[in-house]
């Protein structure tokens, strides 16, 4: 059971809007040097979904860090059911990326799944989710997302390593 009233989300929000740059900055610097984690290209119909943070600007793909013990699979698939509702079918592997900013190393595997089902999102972590034609994304899509949809449109079978 949450602390937090279920109908104070504005209050939430807010709350986790002004600290998650605070956090974020103590995590890197006092973090481990090495994080792992996944992103979810949920691809449908010419159709990506993409989500936007309430802590954040911009849009991105589903996805997050991976909590201790989980496997890259079952991180996808959780936070593709916390971000956007997502009941995933079948999960095969698109690419493995490394980011080198603020001298850490935090890998990323993206995953790609074709067949999903979309739910309810709770509105405290995601502001939005939206489905975007891949010719007709939105303003504001991040930089690694649209160098992610743009190599799924060259070579959709996946098989990427590089950075992020």
């Amino acid at each position: 059971m949450s602390c937090w009233p279920r109908d104070d989300r504005a209050f939430r929000r807010a709350a986790l809007r002004l600290a998650y740059p605070f956090a974020a900055r103590l995590w890197r610097w006092f973090g481990p040097p090495l994080s792992a984690g996944v992103r979810v290209l949920l691809v449908d119909a010419g159709e990506v979904v993409l989500v936007r943070h309430t802590y954040g600007y911009g849009w991105y793909l589903p996805g997050g860090g991976l909590d201790p013990g989980e496997t890259f699979d079952g991180a996808a698939r959780r936070e593709a059911r916390e971000e956007v509702g997502a009941d995933l079918k079948s999960l095969r592997l698109f690419g493995a990326y490394t980011n080198r900013a603020e001298g850490r190393s935090d890998n990323v595997i993206v995953l790609i799944a074709t067949e999903f089902s979309l739910g309810d999102i709770d509105g405290v972590e995601i502001a939005k989710v939206g489905r975007f034609p891949l010719n007709d994304l939105p303003e504001g899509t991040s930089p690694g997302t649209l160098r992610r949809l743009a190599e799924y449109q060259s070579a959709p079978a996946g098989g990427h390593v590089g950075r992020w």
